[in-house]
């Protein structure tokens, strides 16, 4: 049976099943009971066991975790009809390389198949196995949603497959994460000549850590401010944007098309020049923004007055906002409370830890949060 392919050998179990002949499969059920599943060793006619007691049972297949088996590309791969029967499929951190990407462009193209997130995460798939997925992801019958690549040694060439798979026609990927991959300017650059285009309908673009400086938040600009760009979110966490970074992301959001509500800038070497220009966009109607991150940065007192422009503001719609670790003192926290004693009505998270409030502004924010018209629910 161990020469039989995968396909032939689930037909003979259906036919074995229909013949009331259970004995693999109930060995199979067991050892899918096992804790210590993911160290056995099994046959090629025991996986293809595997993939027939997961098909047929009837629990849901909603998540497919490969942590739960042995992380290999062998092992993917003969269980790739339970990938493709699966909401989701868990593959992060399980040593896989681009012969995993081939078989999953299958899954990804096929009509019947059932995937909508993809954590590939922490794998070391390389620009070749992004070009292998990206095939898939091209694929007219592809439906997935959710891509996550952080750390999978993706380089700039890997951005320009991924750019072209964004503007297939149809694309119906809405979150990517490509967090922890050396993209640089030059990746970054071609990523976002996918998201200017009307076929792509990306919402939630991650790219942490990515080497990325204020050249490629120039590029960016352009993409948020395309009337076609559907993108809401965007994470650039642990990149070095400085001042000059964000002025440019600043310049987007004034923008009229440009409809992004969360934007993450935690430990991205921000000033209060940064702060200044960020108020500016705060200060537009209509400003889209809801939720903003900053911190980890030299805030300071200087840079939470600047802010503090925008949030007085009527215009300003923030709703959650990060200064955590800002080197903010009692006097910047002063011009925080009187700014937001204009425009209460939006806030409902406020993080200010980690910085060097004294009792004065501990009272100032406790005084804050007694106004009726305060509607934070949670204050860090």
């Amino acid at each position: 049976m161990d020469n039989l392919s995968p396909e032939k050998s689930i037909s003979l179990f259906h036919s074995l099943n229909e013949l009331e002949d259970h004995s693999l499969v109930e060995e199979i059920q067991h050892y899918l009971q096992c804790d210590n599943l993911n160290q056995r060793k099994l046959s090629s006619s025991q996986w293809s066991a595997v993939v027939f007691v997961l098909l047929t049972s009837e629990q849901s297949l909603d998540v497919f975790d490969l942590q739960k088996y042995r992380r290999s590309d062998e092992v993917l791969l003969k269980l790739k009809p339970v990938v493709a029967a699966s909401r989701s499929a868990q593959l992060a951190s399980c040593h896989l390389t681009k012969k995993s990407c081939a078989g999953l462009s299958l899954v990804l193209g096929s009509e019947s198949s059932c995937l909508r997130e993809l954590d590939l995460s922490g794998n070391k798939l390389g620009d070749s196995g992004v070009k292998l997925l990206s095939a898939g992801l091209e694929n007219p019958q592809c439906k997935l949603k959710t891509l996550w690549l952080k750390y999978c040694d993706v380089t700039d060439e890997g951005c320009a497959t991924l750019a072209s798979a964004l503007t297939s026609n149809p694309s119906h990927l809405i979150k990517l994460d490509l967090s922890g991959n050396k993209l640089r300017n030059s990746g970054v650059l071609k990523l976002f000549a996918g998201l200017v285009k009307s076929q792509c309908t990306l919402e939630i673009l991650r790219l942490c850590d990515c080497d990325v400086t204020d050249k490629g938040c120039a590029a960016l600009t352009s993409a948020l401010t395309s009337n076609s760009s559907h993108l809401r979110e965007l994470n650039l966490m642990g990149n070095n944007l400085g001042d000059s970074g964000v002025k440019w992301l600043s310049a987007g959001l004034q923008k009229p098309h440009c409809k992004l509500e969360t934007l993450w800038l935690k430990h991205c070497d921000v000033t209060h020049e940064g702060c200044a220009a960020l108020a500016s966009a705060l200060k537009l109607n209509p400003s889209h923004l809801r939720k903003l991150n900053l911190t980890e940065n030299l805030v300071g007192d200087s840079g939470i007055k600047q802010l503090s422009l925008g949030l007085e503001n009527p215009h300003c719609k923030l709703e959650s906002l990060w200064l955590k670790h800002c080197d903010i003192t009692d006097k910047g926290c002063a011009a925080l409370v009187s700014a937001l004693g204009l425009n209460l009505s939006h806030l409902r998270m406020l993080d200010l830890s980690r910085n060097k409030l004294g009792d004065s502004g501990v009272k100032l924010l406790s005084d804050m949060l007694k106004d009726t018209r305060c509607k934070i629910k949670s204050l860090g």
